[in-house]
């Protein structure tokens, strides 16, 4: 349920959109506490998002963008024509513009694009071509880069005449660049503000600055800030300046990961999901992971009905089963969750199979031995049966390595085989241990029948 203050954020937005009041709308984006707008706009109708976004200035509207997700500012911006949206797009930051237009359909994307300044368009198709998760697809375009050659004055000089241009730079750092684009230098905003007029910017920058290129992943664009105090970091292709990544941009792009990897192990797949979105693109999204698992339940039922006959004779069994499969379950996500984390981090490698399976079956083993023995005394003293509690125990046991074995190991394998290992590993993990587990269990069961 929507808070007490964006329920009144939305009635006001919806007489306001009702009345076609511009200077109304202009004023509301300005005032309304961040936290509201999004809920706000949410939370209106179709026809009243696409009334506010023709209400909205290009500029008003680029703000609002800002403030929504980028999945969300894609369906405000479809509600525009292309000149329009064309309009918007280009008083975003070049990043943010460049995310928006990734998340639209091709053809609604190229129509705007081709409706845009050739200059900031191919500047857009540049970024869009970036995976997000390396520097390229991190950085920002906006950046004040300067001829070594030039003075100090010079360079002031085009500062103060282009002021209102840079505002939306977020400048932090001035770079140096020779033969057109090519890096060597960066200048403190000190040195420069207190440098003699006609002072080379060459003799006060300094050089060889830290740099990363283009195609850096994240997790090495993320150690270079661990190791460096930077605002930001130069992306440079074969030593040429094309952008620069500001922290919290990596930053971002650190939680977008998490995000990512925790909704495919919670299967929600094809991208962000939220309640907005039409429910037939929710649904469709939601079954192409479930029918899929339903596929993998059965063919770990068949297990079950292959020793329906044990299972019959030995009835208490039915009780430990889900037990048996629950907890192996548990232990094997644990081992997921640590792998995919140190992927993610880069200090586990594909290839390290063997290492990270080895470190999982001392695990394996310890919280196997500890949860067979308190699961055989619960059957052991429900039943009276000392061998009942010798079969779930040493199933739950011995299926635990098996569990923390798979988790741990399939995530590197998906990984190195080219598979998003947050999306695959949940269903072969439970495929596999619920298998096992029922297979165990009621092997054991079988060979110790005439004890039951």
């Amino acid at each position: 349920m929507a808070s007490t203050a964006s329920r009144e954020s939305i009635d006001i937005l919806r007489a306001a959109i009702t009345r076609g009041d511009r200077d109304r709308l202009a004023k509301l984006m300005e005032v309304l506490p961040h936290a509201d707008v999004c809920p706000a706009v949410t939370r209106l109708g179709p026809e009243e998002q696409t009334r506010l976004m023709a209400l909205l200035s290009p500029t008003q509207a680029a703000r609002l963008l800002q403030q929504v997700a980028e999945s969300q500012a894609a369906g405000l911006i479809e509600k525009l024509p292309s000149d329009e949206a064309a309009a918007v797009i280009s008083r975003l930051p070049s990043r943010e513009g460049a995310n928006v237009v990734a998340e639209l359909e091709a053809r609604h994307s190229e129509a705007i694009l081709d409706a845009m300044d050739e200059k900031v368009a191919a500047e857009i198709r540049a970024l869009v071509h970036f995976a997000p998760d390396v520097a390229g697809g991190m950085m920002g375009t906006e950046v004040l880069a300067y001829p070594d050659h030039w003075t100090v004055a010079e360079v002031v000089d085009d500062l103060r005449r282009n002021a209102d241009t840079y505002a939306d730079y977020q400048v932090q750092y001035v770079f140096v660049v020779e033969d057109g684009r090519r890096l060597v230098g960066v200048l403190k905003l000190r040195d420069l503000l207190l440098g003699h007029p006609n002072t080379a910017v060459r003799q006060i920058m300094l050089p060889d600055p830290v740099a990363v290129d283009r195609l850096a992943d994240l997790n090495e664009v993320r150690d270079i800030f661990d190791r460096y105090p930077f605002f930001g970091l130069p992306v440079v292709k074969d030593g040429m300046l094309i952008g620069m990544i500001r922290r919290a941009a990596v930053e971002a792009a650190l939680a977008q990961r998490t995000a990512r990897q925790f909704r495919l192990v919670q299967g929600i797949v094809g991208g962000e999901e939220f309640r907005t979105l039409p429910l037939k693109v929710r649904s469709s999204r939601r079954l192409s992971w479930l029918s899929v698992n339903i596929l993998l339940n059965v063919l770990a039922a068949s297990v079950i009905v292959y020793y329906e006959d044990t299972l019959a004779s030995v009835i208490a069994l039915a009780a430990f089963l889900p037990i048996i499969s629950d907890m192996s379950g548990c232990s094997g996500n644990q081992a997921v969750a640590v792998s995919l984390r140190e992927l993610s981090l880069g200090l586990v490698k594909p290839t390290e199979i063997r290492r990270v399976w080895f470190k999982e079956i001392g695990v394996g083993l310890i919280n196997g031995l500890v949860l067979g023995v308190l699961i055989g005394l619960v059957a052991w003293l429900w039943r009276g049966n000392p061998y009942l509690g010798l079969v779930v125990g040493g199933a739950l046991m011995i299926n635990t390595v098996v569990a923390v074995s798979i988790g741990g190991t399939v995530p590197l394998v998906l990984k190195r085989l080219g598979f998003d290992p947050a999306l695959a590993s949940g269903p072969i993990l439970t495929t596999v241990t619920d298998m096992c587990g029922f297979f165990l269990a009621l092997g054991f069961a079988t060979f110790m029948l005439g004890h039951l």
